[in-house]
């Protein structure tokens, strides 16, 4: 990220126009049929009722939770809305019924079409600003897993969550006109709160307590943007910091809560 920002300092340019600048084209016309299949997944997920596949008996909550929030009054129902959202892209993975998202796993799927989808539907975000938004994203989640992990596996599920919350921060913050340094202080926020968080799912399953993770990151993603947009971007904590103590938290954390299902929530 410092090297990104550096880039930054001496062109002018922001985060999306350095994924153009290296990876060309190509690489948007793909982040638009990324950005299909997660909007599918979102409404596709909105539709959707019964219980999941898997053995837990777990019903699945998008629908209601979409009816719930639309008939709240304006305060809230964004918020509903939001976490129907999230609900709807984890569900789906976690039904195996369409072409899923990994954002940037599976498990952690539901974080970044759930805030691009309320921004595309409420705030009327054209759709040539997601694809620059994903690109930001995709860019986030890159620099974690060149320099650190994004499996639950290997650092628990603050490689997953965390840094789907970090990349809809990012994402979140350059769509409402974030700077470079606002951008990467949205990021390091929607990590940094994540770190220690154990990957222990339930039977091993992507469904407890995963698919509710992703709400609440959703939630969490918009909250670093909406504090990093009332900050100047100067903070003392770079994400490069964070990204790296991750890792060695990850490394740190016994075996049975980094997706062994033998700890935490799995015991119980």
């Amino acid at each position: 990220m410092d090297g990104i920002l550096k880039w930054y300092g001496e062109t002018g340019r922001i985060f999306w126009e350095y994924v153009l600048e290296y990876e060309g084209q190509p690489v948007f016309d793909h982040l638009r049929e990324v950005w299909t299949v997660m909007r599918n997944a979102v409404e596709r997920g909105l539709e959707a009722e019964g219980v999941l596949p898997g053995g837990l008996g777990l019903q699945r909550k998008a629908s209601a939770y979409f009816r719930r929030a639309s008939g709240m009054r304006e305060g809230l129902r964004g918020r509903g809305l939001l976490f129907a959202y999230a609900l709807a892209v984890s569900e789906e993975n976690a039904a195996g019924t369409g072409l899923i998202v990994t954002a940037p796993t599976c498990g952690s799927a539901g974080v970044l079409p759930a805030v691009l989808y309320y921004l595309y539907k409420h705030h009327d975000v054209p759709e040539k600003r997601i694809i620059r938004a994903l690109a930001t994203a995709g860019l986030i989640g890159a620099i974690v897993k060149h320099n650190a992990s994004i499996s639950g596996a290997e650092v628990g599920c603050q490689g997953e969550i965390g840094v789907a919350c970090a990349m809809a921060a990012a994402a979140v913050n350059q769509i409402f006109g974030g700077s470079p340094n606002q951008i990467e202080y949205a990021a390091e926020m929607g990590l940094e709160h994540h770190l220690g968080l154990t990957c222990d799912p339930v039977c091993g399953l992507v469904q407890i307590p995963c698919i509710e993770r992703n709400a609440f990151a959703a939630a969490r993603a918009m909250d670093a943007n909406m504090y990093a947009c009332l900050s100047d971007g100067r903070h003392n904590i770079s994400f490069d910091k964070v990204v790296r103590t991750m890792l060695e938290t990850g490394h740190d954390l016994p075996s049975l809560y980094k997706e062994t299902s033998t700890g935490g929530l799995a015991k119980e």
